[in-house]
């Protein structure tokens, strides 16, 4: 079997890191090949080497037994090798078929014809490839499921043979992974050559040939066969060693007899978002000392019922309280101030800004405690200060103060994101799919901190697609669907039950 893709002593450095250090490795054609690493491991940094996004200080590049220059997206593309990237390039804006038809102008060069022509066209290419959408659609207005599955349509248009796909199940509920998965090998079954960068161990062995495992920059196992490999063995190689036992092994305490923090009595709020349904007559209790787990398909109204408990959704119905205190006609910064939290669902649009420094992104809304008497002027100083001490709490890794949120990796962010909520006397944390898109050791970290909170005394309301995570880390979970809550659970939790509570079936 030939080469699909290969390199050589390659290394990449931004300004004084080296994002890889002496790399080289080659992948058989017509296999799916799993990349895996911890966040700043160096995976997405390859994966832009490979496509040609990047040009290496030092090292050669092969595609499909080809030596080809590096750092040039049109060899690389020409030899056949596109790449998904885990954020989406279709303008949401566009309707389907325009993306599309722009992505294939811009890449082949082509004549552009008739909006119905276009439609058609991509029409059926878009039914060939099973996926159920409109070409008239608007990206923006789609699953995100759809969306991903019309970026790989769009990858593999003309004659890509190589597909690179950059953590392509951060965004999926469980059901669209595994429609993923099927799709995955299908194309593996057409010949076409798979590199995907995967955050979870067990995804890589149900869906991977051979395994591939980057650690600081550097390659720490070859390409392996799935089958000489173990999850405790990947686990290890990504760590560097015994990372100590995971939380996930724990059993989540009971605490059911804790004082109620906060009360929700039949609370309807309106959708925030086109096409998902509102919060509806939804009754349910957070106690102190307990994490409540919210399972449900994702758009059932998960995003609805954290927006009215943070204060980004108004209250049409119902009764909200915590501790006592009418939430109702509290703003959002006045329920940060009496303890209310959140990890928001998307870290990179919702939880920082990415082009402010990071200093700014830790203490700004905290900003009026460091003015000074009887000057119309904050402290820089102290924020500043204050912000490297919140941050070195929860061990975020950064250079400096000044630089950009933007340039730290996902697992960092997620870290600096929690050390701001989780200063200065929080009471109750809603945790949104707060693991999404994370390595192992950063999605261990961030369970503990949440196991931590709650055994502090702090509330925690946990939105989690993985229903292990809520499993092993929930004293209870209530499901979600169509905006309203369609069963409670308690230890031992049964993984059918709870799924049939999601998806609305009856046995």
């Amino acid at each position: 079997m030939g080469i699909a893709l290969g390199c050589g002593g390659v290394t990449v450095s931004f300004d004084s890191v080296k994002a890889l250090n002496d790399v080289s490795l080659t992948l058989e054609s017509g296999k799916i090949h799993a990349l895996l690493g911890q966040n700043g491991a160096g995976k997405t940094t390859l994966a832009r080497f490979f496509s040609g996004l990047i040009k290496p200080d030092t090292g050669r590049l092969e595609i499909n037994g080809r030596e080809v220059e590096p750092g040039e997206v049109s060899e690389a593309r020409a030899q056949g090798l596109e790449i998904v990237h885990q954020r989406f390039t279709l303008p949401p804006t566009f309707s389907v078929s325009d993306a599309l038809e722009l992505s294939a102008t811009l890449k082949k060069g082509r004549a552009v014809f008739s909006t119905n022509t276009v439609a058609k066209s991509w029409g059926d290419e878009m039914q060939k490839a099973g996926i159920d959408a409109s070409p008239f659609a608007k990206v923006g207005s789609l699953p995100i499921e759809t969306v991903q599955s019309l970026e790989i349509l769009r990858a593999l248009s003309g004659n890509a043979r190589i597909l690179i796909l950059d953590e392509p199940t951060a965004l999926l509920s469980p059901g669209a992974i595994a429609s993923l998965f099927e799709r995955l090998r299908k194309l593996r079954a057409d010949g076409v050559s798979l590199l995907v960068i995967l955050h979870k161990l067990q995804e890589v062995l149900e869906i991977a040939d051979t395994v591939t495992v980057l650690r600081d920059g550097r390659l720490v196992a070859n390409p392996t066969p799935i089958e000489n490999t173990s999850s405790s063995e990947l686990s290890d190689l990504m760590i560097g060693g015994d990372g100590g036992p995971s939380v996930l092994q724990a059993q989540a305490a009971m605490s059911a007899s804790g004082k109620a923090r906060l009360v929700a009595d039949s609370v309807t709020t309106a959708s925030q978002k086109p096409g998902e349904p509102e919060l509806t007559d939804a009754t349910f209790v957070v106690r102190e000392s307990e994490i409540l787990g919210v399972a449900g398909v994702e758009g059932n109204g998960q995003r609805q019922l954290a927006d009215l408990v943070c204060g980004f959704a108004d209250l049409q119905d119902g009764k909200i309280s915590l501790d006592g205190v009418d939430l109702s006609e509290l703003s959002l910064a006045e329920r940060r101030r009496i303890g209310i939290r959140i990890v928001p669902f998307d870290r990179m649009s919702e939880g920082a800004s990415l082009a402010t420094p990071l200093w700014e992104n830790v203490i700004t809304w905290r900003a009026e405690e460091f003015r000074k008497p009887h000057i119309p002027f904050l402290s820089v100083r102290a924020m500043k200060q204050r912000s490297r001490e919140i941050l070195g709490g929860l061990g975020v890794k950064f250079d400096s103060l000044e630089q950009s949120a933007m340039s730290l990796s996902g697992g960092n962010l997620q870290r600096l994101i929690l050390a701001r909520e989780l200063e200065n006397g929080v009471k109750l944390l809603v945790a949104a799919q707060p693991t999404r898109g994370l390595d192992f050791s950063a999605t261990d970290f961030v369970l503990r901190c949440l196991e931590q909170l709650r055994n502090n005394g702090a509330a925690v309301i946990m939105m989690s697609s993985d229903l292990d995570e809520l499993f092993d880390l929930s004293d209870r979970v209530i499901v979600l669907r169509g905006g309203r809550i369609a069963g409670e659970f308690q230890p031992p939790y049964d993984r059918q039950l709870v799924g049939d509570a999601m998806v609305g079936a009856t046995r």
